[in-house]
């Protein structure tokens, strides 16, 4: 594993050890085993091999001595740079888009995160054909002088590369219209959303299994979970509302995984809340919560900052007096952040009231439902929040409840019956 260390590069304000440390994570999540990991500072690059010719001939050394069939280099290689010193060191060269794509192919688990992986893979593999096929060129017929060589192997996996690209495209296309359809469904219904974000690792799904008592794969491991998962979330005030736990973010996230995942992170653009998770444990916490602020711009979507909640995760981590000095910075912080144990559960009580404060509410309405319209009543107590009930002698109940607009023009289809005024 070599982290090459750009002198003047924008990342450089992260740690390169940490950068080291994470790219060692990213192995692991594949299951390599990591024999040797170093920095390789670089002064200069060179265009044929990334790293200088006494760098190239080290590793070469070092793969030899530690017998490893394969060199990671947290980067993006070029082509050529990746074909040179896959023969300089005689062993597979994959560079950091290449591990990220092949950990999203193996966790991906619904079809469309599966068309995702591989469209992104394909668009990143259609820049690694190189001509080396040269020597099966095809005739495309013709009398003579006129057959002239034909189409060559390379040409022909463009061609097929294209072709299985633009089919991609296409189903993907369909997965979004029905996701965007069922964003369209959910709207109709009174629930409002709730978007986890945040690096990967941060604790999001352990935080998404907390507030919801699911059960979603939840590993001390890089990407543990990649498919976007809903579920009923419980508000203090009893108010139901949907909670999505999408793919968490990472430092240079390759640009073709960006662009596949657009429709699946369009949820966060669509949600009421959005909860930024951050690992306030870890010292990189203020770089990654950049990170993810970056591709969030990349994906276009314009993040109301009132609608934003940054939650600190991992709170039982930190030492006592750093927990204080936390404690301030998050009070300090503009809007004010919320320390958080996913682990424990500390702090999540007040998370979901800050929630349940920021999720927009109508003005209370008055509903007299005559005797015999328990359903219109059950209708209202699920979908609504019911602030006042007085039950009648003759066994009608007139309830004032909150109701979202689409809420409430639904229940006025549903039960016309019911009688509704102003509070």
């Amino acid at each position: 594993m070599i982290h090459p260390d750009r002198e003047g590069r924008m990342s450089a304000v992260r740690d390169p050890e940490a950068r080291l440390d994470e790219a060692v994570g990213l192995a692991m999540a594949l299951d390599l085993e990591v024999r040797e990991a170093l920095i390789a500072p670089l002064r200069r690059l060179t265009p044929a091999t990334l790293f200088g010719k006494g760098k190239v001939e080290e590793v070469a050394a070092l793969v030899e001595a530690t017998e490893a069939d394969v060199v990671v280099v947290d980067d993006a290689l070029t082509p050529v740079q990746q074909r040179n010193l896959e023969k300089a060191w005689k062993a597979k060269v994959i560079d950091r888009t290449g591990l990220i794509l092949e950990i999203f192919a193996r966790r991906a688990r619904t079809r469309e995160g599966r068309l995702q992986v591989e469209l992104a893979r394909l668009t990143y593999e259609r820049s690694r054909l190189v001509r080396t096929w040269t020597h099966l060129e095809r005739q495309r017929g013709g009398f003579g002088v006129m057959g002239g060589p034909g189409e060559t192997q390379i040409e022909t996996d463009r061609r097929l590369l294209a072709e299985k690209i633009g089919k991609l495209k296409r189903e993907l296309a369909e997965v979004r219209r029905t996701r965007t359809l069922q964003r369209s469904a959910r709207k109709r219904a009174p629930h409002p959303t709730v978007a986890l974000v945040g690096y990967t690792n941060a604790g999001k799904s352990t935080l998404f299994n907390r507030l919801t008592q699911a059960e979603v794969l939840a590993e001390d491991l890089l990407f543990a979970t990649l498919d976007p998962t809903l579920r009923m979330l419980k508000l203090p005030d009893g108010r139901p509302a949907i909670m999505s736990d999408t793919v968490g973010f990472i430092s240079d996230l390759p640009h073709e995984l960006v662009e596949a995942f657009r429709a699946t992170l369009e949820e966060v653009r669509e949600a009421d809340v959005v909860l930024h998770v951050r690992d306030i444990a870890s010292p990189e916490s203020d770089a990654q919560a950049q990170d993810v602020r970056t591709v969030l711009e990349r994906l276009g979507l314009d993040m109301d900052e009132r609608r934003i909640v940054e939650v600190w995760n991992k709170l039982d981590l930190l030492e006592p007096e750093d927990r204080e000095a936390a404690a301030g910075d998050a009070r300090r912080a503009h809007p004010p952040a919320v320390l958080v144990s996913a682990v424990t559960g500390e702090g999540c009580d007040e998370l979901l009231r800050i929630v349940g404060g920021l999720v927009d509410e109508a003005p209370p309405v008055d509903v007299y439902a005559p005797a015999g319209e328990g359903a219109a009543i059950a209708w209202l107590y699920r979908h609504g929040r019911v602030v006042e009930r007085n039950d009648g002698k003759d066994g009608s109940v007139r309830l004032a409840v909150s109701l979202s607009p689409q809420a409430l023009g639904q229940f006025e289809q549903l039960f016309p019956q019911a009688e509704i005024r102003p509070h």
